[in-house]
């Protein structure tokens, strides 16, 4: 977002600094970056919002988002096995190793996962996390939008999902930097129809039918999928499960629709709330084709807790980075 006067830029900068503007007013906006991106590795402040999500002593487990300055959205599932003195979140954060320098961390207050979460059909998968010490807003570090209720997200509609998960199903890690893919949202009865049944209302869809090597793998779980409205960023679906492979042609990627729980979300932070955004498109193709777009690349410690989920209504079954896939069985991407 470009500022003309100096003086405006430095008088914003203290007012996100210091918190105090309504978060519809700070939320989403990507200040070194007015560009669409496109491509493989993201660069630093391209996705501010972006948190990594770490179980102290074992790295990166999850991805997860700011939506303000005390509350971080990610997946339910990522928190199973997880409690509030293993998490630590790092904020600003590009690479998993070497120098970040417009790094901050905090660790968790608390975490909310939803009261109706089921690890056996994997509806209802999104928790909060209250972090121990607010953050200071900065052009690498800044809260996402949210989408109001009801807001629709047709088959078509563009939509980017970002996170260290595996490059590919065969990896036996994540990526070392942040990684963001572009992939289009299914509709939701071609999303049912690909799995056989169990994708409800709660739940959304994106990926390219019929075509392999473009989905969230282990180690997105818990990042954002979002969609450009303007000059706002609003975050559509949480990252929750994909095909048996992150490059199986048949199924695309599924996300907690987080449209469905504004109340919910609100309920906890009446004080200061998430910015929620109406978004709505009519987009009605729903396998478009790029060329820019390549499988996410998150990263993942084999020593962390996961699980290997099953398509909805399937049992769940222990993962770790190597798996033995059984045939007709899914995996949840809990993170590593």
């Amino acid at each position: 977002m470009k500022i003309s006067s100096a003086l405006s830029v430095a008088a914003i900068t203290l007012l996100y600094t210091a918190g105090s503007l309504c978060q519809s007013e700070v939320c989403g906006r990507v200040p070194l970056s007015d560009r669409v991106v496109g491509g493989e590795n993201a660069t630093a402040g391209d996705w501010p919002w972006q948190v990594s999500i770490h179980v102290i002593g074992f790295g990166h487990n999850c991805g997860g988002t700011l939506i303000t300055k005390d509350w971080v959205l990610s997946a339910a599932h990522c928190f199973q096995s997880v409690g509030v003195s293993d998490t630590v979140m790092y904020f600003g954060r590009l690479s998993q190793s070497g120098s970040n320098p417009h790094e901050t961390n905090r660790t968790a207050s608390r975490i909310i996962n939803h009261p109706n979460y089921d690890p056996s059909t994997i509806d209802n998968d999104i928790a909060l996390i209250e972090l121990s010490s607010s953050v200071a807003f900065t052009d690498y570090i800044r809260p996402v939008c949210l989408p109001a209720a009801g807001s629709v997200f047709a088959a078509g509609t563009e939509s980017w999902v970002t996170g260290w998960g595996k490059l590919q199903s065969e990896d036996t890690q994540g990526s070392d930097i942040l990684q963001e893919l572009m992939i289009p949202i299914v509709s939701s009865s071609d999303c049912d129809k690909a799995y056989g049944g169990g994708i409800t209302s709660n739940m959304i869809c994106a990926g390219f039918l019929n075509q392999g090597g473009k989905s969230i793998c282990p180690g997105d779980s818990g990042g954002p999928m979002l969609s450009r409205k303007d000059s706002l960023w609003i975050q559509s679906g949480i990252s929750s499960f994909t095909g048996r492979k992150c490059d199986d042609p048949k199924l695309p990627s599924a996300f907690a629709r987080v449209s469905q729980y504004q109340d919910w979300i609100k309920s906890f932070m009446d004080s200061n709330p998430p910015g929620f955004v109406e978004f709505n498109t009519d987009v009605q193709h729903s396998t478009p084709t790029t060329t820019t777009t390549r499988t996410l690349t998150p990263s993942i410690n084999a020593t962390s807790n996961s699980h290997l989920g099953s398509a909805p209504n399937l049992l769940l079954f222990p993962l770790s980075l190597t798996v033995s896939i059984i045939p007709f069985t899914f995996s949840l991407f809990l993170s590593s």
